[in-house]
């Protein structure tokens, strides 16, 4: 065997090897992203405040007024609408970041 030929078949070799390694990396992390567990909390968490926020708005207006809790009623039932709306904003731009995901993973896998 010549040298060159060794040399040849050795960088082969490295490079069969570099890309056994890659493909046995572990896979990033995905701490940038939300996981479902907090996607979903925060969801929860947008409707709790929407309901919060249209009791605290009613019982001060109840108040102030001196009336039945005819404000706290109608402004939690507001507050809900928002919460759910928000939620459902929330859940919108979840979709859009999966599927803008799929579509990455599709267009490296046809590479």
């Amino acid at each position: 065997m010549t040298d060159d030929d060794q040399k040849q078949r050795m960088a082969q070799l490295e490079e069969k090897l570099a890309a056994a390694r890659k493909a046995q990396e572990p896979k990033p992390r995905a701490d940038e992203h939300y996981s479902l567990a907090n996607q979903a909390w925060r969801m929860v968490i947008e409707l709790v405040a929407g309901l919060a926020i249209g009791f605290g708005i009613g019982y001060g207006l109840d108040h102030l007024f001196g009336t039945l809790p005819i404000f706290m009623v109608l402004f939690i039932m507001l507050g809900l609408a928002a919460g759910v709306k928000t939620m459902l904003r929330t859940a919108q731009e979840i979709q859009k970041e999966k599927l803008a995901e799929e579509a990455d993973k599709k267009a490296q896998d046809r590479d």
